[in-house]
């Protein structure tokens, strides 16, 4: 590392796909010379990549980069303070005029021109911004090591295009373009050598792989091509639209041993109606048909989903039919918000609006049936076995916190574990039996 110039310290906001960036940025930085340091407190120069897909996102964006412009000098260290990410790319000129505490902003398709960022900041401290439209996927490529341990996200495409109506992604992140398998590969052997042989595979609509390649779904034969990489242990898939759960990919899921028997499968809500103005394909039966199958051909498959509630012109009877929904679905995950009005979007204007009270009264309706659920499956897990990774130990000290492949990271809660036989190292695959369960959490003894 270069002495001479700025320490960075970069914070990463929204979901994986985004650490993904952030960890992109990191590397190009890396590779560039500058030192990038954990404690914002020490930094010369802040990053803070940014979500902006829902309003408390970009509440949570905005006080964050208050509190980084908090540290900016004569009160700290730092000297300049950049935002990135989806926040950027949405309200370029609005952060410029209405927070002056920041310096540059970078949109989606500037991730890889950070480290030209920080040294035209250093050359000539103009603020600015560059967030135009470009190649979204430029800076995938980077040499990046990831921040998680033993696993590391696999962003296998930038963008979207599936066009839901209460969705802002396509205009902050443009079109879906899947990542050529090649680069892929040679990503993952990358990070299968820095030391993750969990591989967990992102996009905002990961089983549409392949389709702007060739005209086909292509994350079967991705999914093949990574599995035959030495060291690769498990195989993660997340964000697979419902109509893309083929029987091709039910047949590489069944049959590849390094696939996960976990599905995250958002399917937003359950009455026709509702899905139809979402703007999204097939309708209840056609995603029940989806879970029957899952079961049927990946037997013990853990399945976790989102649904969306007081989406305009959702009446009672359709919250009715999301209740009945989640009682057949019988989701082992599952996780509910309030719909958000975002600007741009169809959705934004549909009439009539659903109250925020009854809104939030059908929230806690449908986590309180989901409730029901968990502690089902919970009840069904006790006795069972599974190979546990162990990653932490709780806040009291008691339990070590390991994951199955059941529980996805930082998204799933972990399994509280005991070291029957001693201490455990983290990292270390343990098999454990499930002693106990609570409402969502499971508990279990190591097995000698």
């Amino acid at each position: 590392m270069d002495p001479a110039r700025p320490d960075i310290a970069l914070v990463s906001l929204g979901c994986p796909k985004n650490l993904v960036d952030s960890e992109c940025m990191s590397g190009i930085l890396e590779g560039e010379g500058y030192r990038l340091v954990p404690d914002p407190d020490d930094a010369d120069v802040i990053v803070v990549n940014t979500c902006g897909f829902i309003e408390s996102a970009k509440r949570e964006a905005i006080d964050t980069i208050l509190a980084m412009a908090d540290r900016k000098a004569p009160a700290g260290r730092c000297r300049f303070l950049v935002v990135a990410g989806c926040l950027a790319q949405r309200y370029p000129q609005e952060i410029l005029d209405d927070l002056p505490e920041v310096d540059a902003v970078l949109g989606t398709s500037a991730y890889g021109r950070i480290a030209e960022a920080v040294r035209r900041l250093e050359a000539d401290p103009t603020r600015f911004s560059d967030c135009g439209r470009g190649d979204a996927t430029a800076h995938l490529g980077a040499r990046r090591r990831a921040s998680t341990g033993g696993y590391a996200y696999l962003k296998v495409a930038e963008g979207c295009s599936n066009r839901c109506a209460y969705c802002a992604i396509p205009d902050i992140r443009g079109p879906f373009v899947s990542r050529p398998i090649d680069e892929l590969l040679s990503e993952a052997r990358r990070l299968v050598a820095d030391g993750s042989d969990e591989l967990v595979l992102v996009a905002q609509d990961t089983t549409r792989y392949g389709l702007d390649l060739s005209g086909i779904r292509l994350l079967p034969d991705l999914i093949r091509a990574l599995a035959a990489i030495d060291g690769v242990r498990l195989l993660r898939i997340l964000y697979a639209y419902p109509d893309g759960v083929d029987d091709v990919l039910l047949d590489e899921m069944a049959r590849n041993p390094k696939v996960a028997r976990y599905l995250d499968i958002p399917v937003q809500h359950a009455s026709d109606d509702v899905l139809r103005r979402m703007n999204r394909r097939g309708g209840r039966a056609e995603i029940l048909a989806t879970l029957d199958a899952l079961r049927a051909r990946v037997p013990g498959i853990v399945l976790r989903s989102t649904l969306l509630v007081g989406f305009p012109g959702e009446t009672e009877e359709d919250y009715e039919e999301l209740l009945s929904f989640v009682d057949a679905a019988r989701f082992d995950r599952l996780g509910a918000f309030v719909f958000s009005p975002e600007e741009g979007t169809p959705a934004a204007t549909m009439k009539p609006k659903v109250p925020k009270r009854t809104a939030e009264r059908r929230l806690r309706g449908v986590m309180e049936r989901q409730l029901r659920v968990s502690r089902e499956k919970g009840r069904e897990a006790l006795g069972t076995e599974r190979l546990v990774r162990i990653e932490s130990v709780d806040e009291d000290g008691v339990f070590y916190l390991g994951r199955s492949e059941g529980e996805a990271p930082e998204i799933d809660p972990p399994i509280h574990v005991v070291g029957t036989a001693g201490p455990l190292a983290f990292g270390q695959l343990v098999r454990v039996r499930i002693v106990d369960a609570g409402d969502h959490e499971l508990t279990g003894a190591t097995v000698e």
